[in-house]
């Protein structure tokens, strides 16, 4: 294991037990977080994107502020619904925050998952083309923002512009030099691992995937891991990929731990149906003391195939008891499983 962060979802609830109890609350907080956890030596600050929910949206803003409040800590997404994503503005975005940031961001994309409301990109005034799915437009649209990192021109010159041009076709501005090879895809099923190889992106894997052999689900996991990897040898790409997976892990070290998270000892998998025709499992949750819970880890093979491990946390509970959960792995588990 060669690099830890953490993943929040950033939730908020008007509830009165809530430390974010508005979307202000989380997208400050998110960024304390993030700032405690470089100080105490997490690798990654990572950030889920949703849309019509009490959660975190629209990334950029925020990975900007992540980005010009921390020196070295990765940010970045898991993940932008590409669905919803006009690439050309996208990428504007994207290379201003990695440029705010020093090159420090990693941008997780997908085509997305089951979401608020009912195909909720129409109302982002996206369609897919005649004969093609929702997931089919994602894809696309995700294709031609990674066209777009490339950094090359494409478009016509106006032939009396307002500003001096560069010669020859323009690209947009600004470019940020290397985030072509820092996005990821957040893969369901082993057939979009494959995809995403094949493309030359990083692979993340979440807490679910695609049923597809009935097998526990950090073993499919490891499946998946395992074929990503050797599509993106097969496709000769000149560099080594990276792969994530995440995890809800609770090292219970004080009567508050046990309080909140000592009830999902001896968690398990669990099965549901992401839509009508996709049978999903998700993973178990990870809580006990640390010597245990080291075991329990050692145990799960997608862990030890992947590089980068993203701690799920529990962003509600606020900035001083998220990061007392991400301190307590990086001290008493992660040193066991490799890390450092």
């Amino acid at each position: 294991m060669k690099k830890i962060g953490f993943l929040s979802f950033g939730h908020w609830t008007p509830s009165s037990q809530s430390q974010t109890r508005s979307a202000a609350d989380t997208l400050l907080q998110s960024i304390e977080l993030a700032v405690a956890a470089e100080q105490l030596g997490a690798d990654g600050a990572y950030f889920r994107v949703h849309h019509f929910a009490r959660q975190l949206a629209s990334p950029f803003p925020l990975l900007a502020a992540v980005g010009a409040r921390t020196g070295t800590i990765e940010i970045g997404t898991a993940v932008i619904d590409m669905r919803y994503e006009n690439p050309l503005y996208m990428l504007e975005d994207a290379s201003s925050a990695d440029l705010i940031a020093g090159g420090r961001l990693q941008l997780g994309i997908s085509r997305g998952s089951p979401e608020q409301v009912i195909d909720g990109w129409r109302y982002f005034g996206y369609s897919p083309a005649e004969g093609q799915s929702d997931a089919d437009m994602g894809r696309r649209h995700a294709e031609v923002f990674l066209d777009l990192l490339r950094g090359e021109g494409f478009a016509k010159p106006n032939p009396q512009p307002m500003f001096p041009n560069p010669p020859g076709l323009l690209r947009l501005e600004p470019h940020a030099p290397g985030l072509r090879e820092r996005i990821w895809w957040g893969a369901g099923s082993n057939a979009t691992a494959v995809w995403a190889a094949m493309h030359g992106m990083n692979l993340q894997s979440s807490t679910l995937k695609n049923d597809e052999t009935g097998e526990a689900f950090h073993v499919q996991q490891a499946a998946q891991i395992r074929s990503y990897r050797a599509a993106w040898k097969e496709a000769g790409h000149s560099r080594e990929p990276r792969v994530s997976v995440s995890r809800s892990i609770f090292a219970l070290m004080d009567d508050r731990d046990r309080a909140y998270f000592g009830g999902e000892r001896g968690g398990e998998d669990q099965i549901g149906f992401i839509d009508p025709r996709t049978r999903a499992i998700f993973g178990r949750s990870y809580a006990a003391e640390p010597d245990a819970l080291i075991e329990q880890l050692r145990q799960d093979e997608a862990i030890a195939e992947a590089d980068t491990l993203l701690l799920t946390i529990p962003n509600q509970l606020g900035v001083d008891y998220c990061a007392h959960a991400i301190e307590a792995i990086l001290k008493h588990v992660a040193p066991a499983l490799g890390w450092r």
